[in-house]
């Protein structure tokens, strides 16, 4: 197994990590090596609470019956049961530089929610990571155990 893949089945390594576009092929390599699947939101051109709650909802198949507020969202990411069995689960969060310029309090709001559904996976032992293709100084958020790398 290749370090990267390594490090993503480690849940103690669960968290918010920042990652360069040009690394998203290894990515998925060790995603794939590690036997963790990866599921892709596109933030491309989101630019607020509404479209990022949308975005976050397709991408990850989430029950139509479920709310779309970030009690809802909190409660989904540290669930996930509707999706098909894994080892762990790896977020990649692309182009989120928009929302973060147009609208830092959701942004803010959506690393706070990731730190603490990493905490809740990595206490049960279920690797868990939140990558972004951003610069890791726009990741620091309070209660963000593992350091953006």
């Amino acid at each position: 197994m290749n370090p990267l893949a390594h490090g993503l089945a480690d849940p103690a390594r669960s968290g918010i990590v920042a990652l360069a576009a040009s690394e998203l092929a290894a990515l998925a390599a060790a995603a794939d090596a590690a036997g963790l699947p990866m599921l892709r939101i596109d933030l491309r051109g989101c630019r607020d609470k509404p479209a990022l709650l949308k975005r976050i909802a397709r991408a990850l198949g989430t029950p139509a019956a479920q709310g779309r507020n970030w009690d809802a969202l909190a409660d989904q990411l540290r669930d996930l049961g509707w999706l098909p069995d894994s080892r762990g689960h790896i977020l990649l969060f692309t182009h989120a530089g928009s929302l973060d310029a147009n609208d830092p309090a959701s942004f803010g709001t959506l690393l706070s929610l990731l730190a603490d559904a990493a905490d809740h996976w990595r206490t049960r032992g279920v690797p868990f990571q939140a990558v972004f293709t951003l610069p890791a100084h726009a990741l620091r958020v309070q209660g963000n155990s593992s350091e953006p790398r």
